[in-house]
């Protein structure tokens, strides 16, 4: 072989490589993954971005995970499931309860009496019951269905430590169904996502809100407020369901190996992440409220047993509520109410 013939044949073989190379990296998937949480938020920094750095791992690098925190990509934390819905983006994480009327059967795991303390049980509740859930997600694709912590009263001024304590109090509501009881309570419910309730309360356009202990140290509610009030034996009022969700479309065009990878880092070990989270969090925001010379109120067995009785006519408002829509909400509320209690 003459070397002009051996420079091309190794030119040749060099642009091979070169396409091989290039033709490889376009094979790799590129996922948007969109949410409201700050990139210093627990959930973000222990849980998604270590979560996304696995998937690409596991998958030897075929999908790798753009993370926008913050609404970077636009739009407000009652759009993302639209925006996962319509493939604005491929991925999202948000809260059920911020766009009410879409998961009408998820709302059980956020109700008083249901939802109060273990938010591990209850997540795996969840995944127990997913038959009766699934019609929720017709038009996504669920990863994760997640609970954060259980809701307990923070009140920057007024100690509510009696059902007669709460009336009248203007308190940040999470969810319609959060709502709803903020009602039973004899309280006035203003509704908004969790990142407007900082600004409320310091402009005393509340005077409390139902909040998990978890997110003290992120949002600094002990700043805030003076005193959280939970109920007998710990936990509290309901809670927030948490959803990684994929666009439909997107999840179907993938490979059953990259299928499986999702899968294999979304189950009950990734629900056990999140549950942990918030227990470990909301152990640190107790202290935090307690340190900062706040109070952590536990209601008597009475007292408790008049919050839960108002909690019980929220259950019952949703139960009605679902039956009107052809939805046997009591056997969705009794079968999940089953699962935590055999856990």
């Amino acid at each position: 072989m003459n070397k002009l013939v051996k420079k091309a044949t190794l030119g040749l073989a060099g642009s091979m490589l070169l396409v091989s190379s290039l033709w490889g990296a376009e094979k790799a998937t590129v996922l948007t993954m969109h949410t409201f949480l700050s990139p210093k938020a627990p959930p973000y920094a222990k849980l998604l971005e270590p979560w996304a750095a696995e998937v690409e791992k596991l998958s030897q690098g075929k999908i790798k995970i753009e993370m926008f925190p913050s609404m970077s990509m636009g739009g407000k934390p009652n759009e993302l499931y639209k925006q996962a819905r319509d493939g604005v983006a491929d991925i999202v994480y948000t809260v059920a309860g911020y766009t009410p009327g879409v998961f009408p059967r998820t709302e059980v795991l956020e109700l008083p009496t249901v939802h109060t303390n273990s938010s591990l049980k209850t997540a795996m509740a969840a995944k127990d019951n997913f038959d009766l859930l699934k019609d929720d997600f017709t038009d996504v694709h669920p990863l994760v269905i997640a609970m954060a912590g259980p809701y307990q009263l923070s009140t920057v001024s007024k100690k509510v430590d009696s059902l007669d304590a709460v009336k009248g109090l203007k308190l940040r509501s999470p969810s319609r169904t959060g709502a709803w009881y903020i009602q039973e309570l004899g309280a006035e419910p203003v509704g908004m996502p969790l990142p407007a309730a900082p600004q409320a309360l310091s402009k005393g356009a509340v005077d409390g809100a139902a909040l998990p202990m978890e997110i003290f140290p992120a949002f600094k509610f002990q700043q805030l407020t003076k005193y959280t009030t939970e109920i007998k034996g710990g936990g509290g009022f309901g809670g927030s369901v948490l959803l990684l969700l994929m666009n439909k479309e997107k999840y179907e065009s993938l490979s059953q190996e990259l299928k499986d990878v999702l899968a294999q880092t979304t189950g009950k070990k990734q629900i056990a992440k999140f549950a942990k989270l918030a227990d470990d969090f909301e152990a640190i925001g107790k202290g935090l409220q307690v340190k900062s010379g706040g109070e952590i109120i536990t209601l008597s067995e009475e007292e408790t047993a008049k919050f839960d009785a108002a909690g019980e006519k929220t259950v019952q408002r949703w139960v009605a509520e679902m039956n009107g829509k052809g939805i046997d909400g009591q056997k969705i509320v009794d079968a999940v109410k089953k699962s935590i209690a055999n856990q």
